[in-house]
């Protein structure tokens, strides 16, 4: 029973992954901003691969960010 909801929570985590880059690359923000935030989909991506339950709450929180209008700085 565990496997499967490890398996639909890693579903999830991909589907919303898949969102988060789609609107990155959608943003008007400045070229440094959007490197940023595409570092920050990397990380978590790789994050994924060893700790789901913290990959899906680095993205729940990066997805507020962008809801709300907050974006890193750029480089």
């Amino acid at each position: 029973m565990e496997r499967d909801s490890q398996l639909k929570l890693y579903g999830q985590v991909a589907d919303r992954l898949k969102e988060a880059h789609t609107r990155v690359r959608a943003l008007q923000v400045p070229e440094g901003v959007r490197m940023a935030l595409s570092r920050k989909l990397l990380v978590i991506t790789a994050a994924a691969k060893h700790d789901l339950p913290d990959a899906a709450r680095r993205l729940d929180r990066l997805m507020k960010d962008l809801d709300e209008g907050r974006f890193p700085e750029g480089d």
